[in-house]
């Protein structure tokens, strides 16, 4: 009786610790200001690996998560931080979009836009979940790019947040609420603000 007790008690400890073990995993990431920004390396619009860690320490890193390439939101604030890259570059700040979009995605988006920064493809969702950014199910769509019609589909869709790294790799600004088309001049509003 007792061993069988004894057998119960360990097989409910150890039931209890890998279910203690999911939930650990589970739990939502949260990075605020202040925090040490994740590291990261993705493909770009060309396939090309980009490196946080190659720019940490040497620029003030605008890192934002959009939900999709090539749709009207989306365009917008990308068009926006392509319209302001000099007061950008003035600032030391560089701008990368992260979505879950295919590189072939990103590439229609940067051709269709003439966008001057990198393009992250977090086709697996790994980095959004790094910055606790919220995720929801993918999908695809169908532009006519030119004369050719593609479809553009993406594993999942993140919300639009907006991160800014500074150049001692932390989190420095954080916007959850993002307004497509103001996200570039809320970030050169800050940094100008804060003296950086």
């Amino acid at each position: 009786m007792f061993t069988q007790f004894l057998n119960n008690f360990w097989i409910m400890t150890i039931i209890l610790l890998f279910a203690g073990i999911l939930f650990a995993e589970e739990k939502e990431l949260v990075l605020n200001v202040g925090d040490e920004a994740p590291g990261f390396v993705l493909n770009n619009q060309d396939g090309e690996l980009w490196n946080i860690k190659t720019y940490l320490g040497k620029k003030n890193i605008v890192v934002y998560f959009y939900p999709a390439a090539m749709t009207g939101g989306c365009t917008k604030q990308a068009c926006s931080y392509r319209d302001a890259k000099s007061d950008m570059e003035g600032q030391d700040i560089m701008v990368v979009g992260i979505s879950g979009d295919a590189v072939k995605n990103l590439k229609a988006f940067q051709q269709a836009h003439q966008l001057n920064f990198n393009l992250l493809s977090d086709a697996s969702g790994e980095v959004a979940r790094k910055f606790g950014v919220p995720l929801e199910d993918g999908g695809s769509i169908v532009r006519e790019i030119g004369e050719d019609e593609i479809s553009l589909e993406r594993s999942y869709t993140p919300n639009r947040w907006t991160f800014m790294i500074d150049k001692q790799g932390k989190i420095a600004y954080k916007d959850t609420d993002v307004k497509a088309a103001d996200d570039s001049n809320n970030i050169l509003h800050f940094f100008q603000k804060t003296d950086r």
